[in-house]
C-alpha cells in the first residue's frame, strides 16, 4: 500500500495533474484506494480542507480515502520522538515536527502497516532546521516514493482512450 503525503496531492492539483486537465489522475486514485494500493491518513485530509479549491472538495467527498490513527501506529510515537531528540536538529525544527501532525502521524501509521510512504520531500540527512519525511521514514525503516514511483509500482496507466 502507498501512504500519500499532502504534499503530493498539493503538487498534483496545481501542477501536472490539475483537475481540469487530468481527471484521469483522481479517478486512478480512487480505483488504487479500492484495490487497496493507495490511501492516506485523517490529518492529511485535515490540513487539504483548510483549503477552499478543488481538492478540499475532494477531500471532503473521499472521506473513505483517509484512514484514522490507529493504537498500532501509536506504538510508534515514542521511537519516532526519540530519533528525532537523538539527531542534531533545532529546538525550532524539533518543536515544528511534534506539531505538524500530519508528517508525525503519516510516518507511524506507515511503519505499523509496512506502507510506502508518496511524498516529494528528498533527504537532507544533515539537515538542523527541519526534519524531512524521508529521513524520519528511512530511520523508523519505512520506504519512501514519489508520485511516479508510485504509479509505475502500481502499473497505473492514464489513458485517454
Amino acid at each position: 500500500m502507498h501512504l500519500v503525503d499532502a504534499n503530493v496531492l498539493i503538487e498534483a492539483k496545481n501542477r501536472y495533474y490539475a483537475f481540469d486537465i487530468a481527471p484521469g489522475f483522481w479517478d486512478w486514485l480512487d480505483r488504487a484506494h479500492h484495490r487497496g494500493e493507495a490511501c492516506s491518513i485523517d490529518a492529511v485530509r485535515e490540513e487539504l480542507m483548510e483549503g477552499d479549491d478543488a481538492l478540499a472538495d475532494w477531500a471532503r467527498t473521499n472521506a473513505g480515502f483517509f484512514r484514522s490513527i490507529d493504537q498500532g501506529s501509536q506504538r510508534h510515537f515514542r521511537a519516532l520522538t526519540a530519533w528525532a531528540y537523538s539527531r542534531n536538529y533545532t529546538q525550532a525544527a524539533l518543536a515544528e515536527f511534534a506539531s505538524d501532525q500530519a508528517d508525525f502521524l503519516l510516518i507511524a501509521f506507515a511503519r505499523e502497516h509496512q506502507h510506502v510512504v508518496v511524498t516529494h520531500e528528498q533527504s537532507h540527512p544533515d539537515a538542523q532546521k527541519r526534519v524531512y519525511i524521508p529521513d524520519a521514514c528511512q530511520a523508523m525503516g519505512v520506504r519512501t516514493a514519489n508520485t511516479f514511483q508510485m504509479l509505475r509500482a502500481i502499473g497505473a496507466k492514464l489513458d485517454l482512450r
